[in-house]
């Protein structure tokens, strides 16, 4: 399959506007290596599509510690009962024989940036160009009480999709009937945006079935709900009225890990079962690497190929970019089909596109079965070397069985697209 038909396909799918393209010059020789840290949306589909777009011309490594892929989308479907571990979790082996990927199951250890090198698993590997779509982590400067290894076995952010979704889970599967289940959600920005209110409405609806003397209560530390506000409060009036409590402004200024008491701006809350998500920045890797923005904890780029602002040969995918669009799935995706076009057409000597344009869609489950979605188109300004928001956007009027269904397609196509 060629670019220009994958990519009116794509119109359908998944809602891609338009990509770059360029005609790949006839030849057997090689283009280079790249070199991808992350086989997440970001990572999974540059890997994919470098391969694909230059004919096997770019030689692509692939590093990702885990052995399977665990999606993030549908992942907050776990809690109501409606998807289970193995309905998220993938295989990469058709990825990687495929498209003829080599993957290193490990951790990137050591970046040399002057020398192009990647060290895993104790091997040095030289790159032509390097791609880190390592994701978020957490900062956890200001909940000192509260670390890694608490979150992995008693306080669970399952902000990553994995153990601590299971281990959420369970929690909630052994919480006394009347008990309190409390979600905290950090400060703008944070990997997708509505996630946090879908992840509320999930654990809402499976107290409702199992629990319905238990109640949920959201500590928000925005003002309101980040995305999708109206929608959300309808849901939450007409559904679960008796059983969520929002509380916005209500920042974690506190933690006491024994009792399982979280202090914010106004009270202080002992619950059963606390989801802590904390503050997000982009991935430790990135930011020791040095790619962060001045006085940011997020990598600036250059939107036409997603090479770092701050070391040339190095880009960046994903929810660890410095930008005003949501830290979604769809967003990674499409931002990693656009860095490997504009790499292929870099090493093949073509001119990259100077005007990208992709979409996002994201969609929230308000129950077990109803969906609503938010759209958005975006294109490059050149004036500010920046993404805006374009005309083509939209949102739901209000949640359905239809968009419930749609949702679900979404999730096949999208999972399809980055693996197949």
């Amino acid at each position: 399959m060629d670019r220009r038909h994958f990519l009116k396909g794509s119109l359908i799918g998944l809602g891609v506007v338009a990509f770059p393209s360029f005609a790949i010059a006839k030849s057997s020789s090689s283009y280079g290596h790249v070199v991808i840290i992350g086989a997440g949306f970001g990572g999974a589909t540059a890997a994919k599509y470098l391969r694909m777009w230059s004919e096997g011309r770019v030689k692509v490594t692939l590093i990702e510690p885990r052995p399977q892929f665990i999606s993030c989308p549908t992942s907050n479907q776990v809690f109501s009962g409606a998807m289970n571990m193995q309905g998220i979790t993938h295989s990469y082996d058709h990825l990687r024989d495929s498209s003829g990927i080599r993957m290193i199951q490990g951790i990137a250890s050591r970046i040399d940036s002057d020398r192009r090198t990647v060290e895993v698993n104790g091997e040095r590997i030289s790159y032509d160009r390097l791609i880190i779509a390592t994701g978020i982590d957490f900062d956890y400067s200001n909940l000192p009480t509260l670390t890694p290894e608490l979150q992995a076995t008693v306080i669970p952010h399952a902000w990553k999709a994995g153990p601590q979704t299971a281990l959420l889970k369970k929690q909630l599967e052994s919480m006394p009937e009347g008990g309190v289940v409390a979600i905290t959600i950090p400060p703008v920005p944070y990997r997708c945006p509505p996630g946090p209110y879908e992840r509320a409405c999930q654990i809402a609806f499976y107290l409702k079935q199992h629990k319905p003397r238990s109640k949920l209560l959201i500590l928000d530390a925005n003002p309101a709900i980040t995305s999708k506000r109206p929608l959300f409060e309808r849901a939450w009036k007409d559904l679960y009225a008796d059983i969520i409590e929002y509380q916005p402004s209500s920042a974690i200024e506190n933690l006491n890990v024994k009792t399982l008491s979280v202090k914010t701006t106004f009270d202080t809350h002992k619950v059963d079962v606390l989801n802590l998500i904390p503050p997000q920045t982009a991935s430790r890797l990135a930011l020791d690497t040095g790619l962060g923005s001045q006085g940011r904890p997020w990598c600036k780029v250059n939107y036409l190929n997603y090479e770092s602002s701050n070391i040339s040969g190095i880009h960046v995918l994903g929810d660890s970019v410095d930008t005003s669009l949501p830290k979604s799935a769809h967003v990674a995706t499409s931002e990693a089909k656009v860095c490997a076009a504009a790499i292929i057409a870099e090493l093949s000597g073509e001119a990259m596109d100077q005007q990208p344009v992709f979409a996002n869609t994201c969609y929230s489950f308000v129950d077990d079965k109803q969906a609503m979605h938010v759209a958005s188109v975006y294109r490059y300004d050149p004036k500010d070397r920046d993404m805006h928001a374009a005309p083509g956007g939209g949102v739901s009027a209000a949640p359905s069985l239809e968009e419930g269904l749609q949702a679900g397609i979404w999730a096949k196509n999208i999972w399809a697209d980055v693996l197949s």
